[in-house]
């Protein structure tokens, strides 16, 4: 963090299902940031969970992308076509002594800590209670997880400000690949954004509880760290998070400047009337570096450029 050089934004969306209003103000947020900064944007299709993508969606997004005018800078990269790359990585984790083979089934988790009497975690997760990490006692592995040191996180955000988590007592051993094969989601995040050289990661609020694991990783693998800035969430009618889960609408994109423009509102940004689709996101970009200006950001990662208050 705090090191010069150009400006490398992204957006990763799971093509789980089409893009909504929510998923557009991160892609957006993402995309006036590097904008702003004179960087380079690039788009990453996160379908390293096959099963849940189903065929054509990864293509639909980037259509709907390009609609609204944000196009990635290089050629989008596709996680389901990146195994090898995955597979180093966890492989120098193993040859550290840095990730061990998991027998453990869920249920076996639950049993273990019901024993201990613990309650889920956060967001109703439960700690792994390292059942497997001094060794399987002959039963077949299923699952690589992560070992994690003790001590705490510190991260700062550039809306949110300081932020600290002690990954190994909240969250514990983390799955690198999983039981069914599949790579994790957090190995498989860390090692793309360094081969494409991300600088600046922002995204979701809702995804700042992974940005502490993802540094341990990043860490443990002497990766570089990213600055951060996680945008408010787009929330549903009933007050929960606008998500392709609880039935979010696909955006209507008949005309790709009102859901622009409600984008920029919820990121608290302004909206000329009758403004064009370029000339909307040509004075987003100007506002977005006035209000979230990454000099700063660049020459000193622990100052906060904003307060969290600004956003709407």
């Amino acid at each position: 963090m705090g090191r010069r050089g150009p400006v490398v934004g992204r957006f990763a969306p799971s093509p789980t299902g089409p893009l909504h209003a929510g998923s557009l103000v991160a892609a957006l947020a993402s995309w006036l940031d590097a904008r702003a900064a004179g960087g380079r944007w690039l788009v990453r299709i996160e379908d390293a969970d096959r099963p849940r993508c189903p065929p054509g969606q990864g293509e639909f997004i980037l259509a709907q992308l390009a609609a609204c005018g944000l196009r990635s800078d290089e050629p989008p990269w596709w996680q389901s076509r990146r195994d090898t790359a995955y597979a180093q990585a966890l492989q120098q984790l193993v040859d550290a002594g840095q990730a061990y083979p998991c027998a453990c089934t869920r249920a076996e988790i639950e049993a273990a800590l019901a024993l201990r009497g613990e309650l889920p975690a956060r967001d109703g997760e439960r700690v792994y209670p390292g059942t497997c990490s001094a060794g399987l006692g002959g039963r077949p592995a299923r699952a690589w997880r992560l070992r994690v040191p003790a001590g705490h996180v510190a991260w700062h955000d550039r809306r949110l400000g300081s932020q600290h988590q002690d990954v190994a007592s909240e969250v514990g051993d983390f799955v690198l690949r999983r039981a069914d094969g599949l790579w994790a989601y957090q190995l498989a995040v860390v090692v793309d954004d360094a081969a494409q050289g991300v600088t600046d990661i922002v995204r979701g609020e809702d995804l700042a509880d992974n940005t502490a694991r993802q540094i341990v990783l990043r860490r443990a693998l002497g990766l570089p760290v990213p600055r951060h800035l996680h945008t408010p969430l787009v929330l549903a009618a009933d007050g929960h998070k606008l998500s392709k889960q609880n039935g979010a609408a696909a955006l209507d994109l008949r005309d790709p400047s009102v859901p622009l423009r409600t984008a920029l509102a919820a990121l608290g940004l302004q909206a000329t009337p009758r403004a064009t689709l370029p000339e909307l996101l040509a004075g987003a970009v100007v506002e977005w570096g006035q209000r979230w200006p990454l000099a700063a950001a660049r020459d000193n990662p622990h100052i906060q450029t904003n307060r969290h208050e600004e956003f709407p």
